[in-house]
């Protein structure tokens, strides 16, 4: 039993280590493409200095390592147990009486430890490293102020005080302060119940409330009356209001429940937030999963092949998994399937997949 646990901590220890070597690796080749990159993108903007280029790059690298972590998973895995393998430590293991599925145990946990850690602290610090690094490239590269977009039809807003429901309408926005322009507002009574009708050549955003100038209110059966200002309470503010049009990405893992009840409340769109969501929920089953192909394709390394067969083997089930994930949560984003589906669905297939095929490895 003690050998037993020596040899689980042993086997932990140098998956772990080979992952923090190869993610180190792979960060450092991405932030040098992508200074490079930024460079090229930043050499006709005044602003954009060499410190900042750096500065962005820096910023940026939190959110595509997150992107790596499935793949870096996949190859430490299999270079730990080919390693191990080739020392003939892994066959002496297995002489000895200990199956596959006890040293995979440490390597499994590790894995899913790792994507703990990824979802709760690494997420919400990228979250933060990246909504700044956007905000530098509006500024620098795209020479804008804010991400605020607006479609053709104009800015629509929905928000909701108890049992009244107001449909906020503007043709124009300024971005910097949040100010409308050319305002219709519909209130509502419940779902159906119309009560109001206002027009507005202008509206502010204030601390709570929505404070229309000029205002010519329509009540139902009565006389247009015009009112200098005009107050509708809100929750919303410019945060809120600029964040939804923002990725999913700029909010860390644990405001995005309460970020996606505000928005759903105040009909934005939260389809994209709770697929993001999901998918980080299902990160560490996705890893385990990982590490059960990383197992199926490297264990029997001496009597198969080479390594050549190997990494082509990671390889092709890299991109396997980033095509069906980028597929499915296509789908999802377009509600063709229901986003929980849509999130679960390539975590769930590759676990089940990685157990099939070391079981056929183990027993079969």
């Amino acid at each position: 039993m003690n050998s037993s646990a020596t040899l689980s901590r042993y086997i932990g220890r140098q998956f772990v280590l080979w992952f923090c070597l190869l993610l180190l690796i792979l960060l450092s080749i991405i932030l040098l493409l992508d200074t490079v990159e930024l460079l090229r993108r930043a050499g006709s903007k005044p602003g954009a200095t060499v410190g900042v280029v750096l500065q962005m790059a820096v910023l940026k690298l939190p959110e595509i390592g997150q992107q790596i972590f499935p793949f870096v998973i996949l190859f430490s895995a299999m270079y730990t147990f080919w390693r191990l393998t080739r020392s003939s430590e892994l066959v002496v293991a297995r002489a000895v009486g200990i199956s596959a599925w006890q040293f995979l145990t440490p390597v499994l946990i590790a894995a899913a430890m790792i994507g703990v850690v990824k979802v709760t602290l690494i997420n919400p610090a990228g979250s933060i490293f990246i909504a700044k690094y956007e905000q530098m490239e509006d500024r620098y590269l795209r020479l804008r102020n804010s991400s605020l977009d607006v479609a053709r039809s104009g800015l629509w807003l929905r928000q909701k005080q108890g049992e009244r429901q107001f449909f906020i309408h503007a043709e124009r926005v300024d971005p910097v302060n949040l100010n409308l322009s050319d305002v219709i507002v519909f209130e509502f009574q419940g779902d159906q119940e119309y009560v109001s009708r206002v027009d507005a050549p202008h509206a502010q955003l204030k601390e709570r409330r929505w404070e229309l100038i000029d205002a010519v209110v329509h009540q139902n059966r009565k006389e247009p009356e015009r009112r200098p200002r005009h107050v509708i309470p809100t929750e919303l503010n410019m945060a809120t209001i600029e964040e939804s049009f923002a990725a999913p990405e700029t909010i860390s893992f644990w405001q995005l429940p309460a970020f996606i009840e505000t928005l759903e409340a105040a009909g934005f769109p939260a389809t994209r937030h709770r697929l993001h969501y999901q998918s980080l929920l299902s990160q560490p089953v996705l890893f385990c999963a990982m590490v059960l192909f990383a197992a199926a394709f490297s264990l029997r390394l001496p009597r198969r092949g080479g390594a050549l067969n190997m990494v082509t083997g990671g390889v092709v089930t890299g991109f396997v998994m980033f095509v069906m994930n980028d597929v499915i949560r296509t789908f999802g984003t377009s509600e063709t399937i229901p986003v929980l589906m849509a999130a679960w669905i390539p975590a769930g297939v590759s676990l089940l997949l990685g157990i099939t095929a070391l079981l056929h490895l183990e027993d079969g």
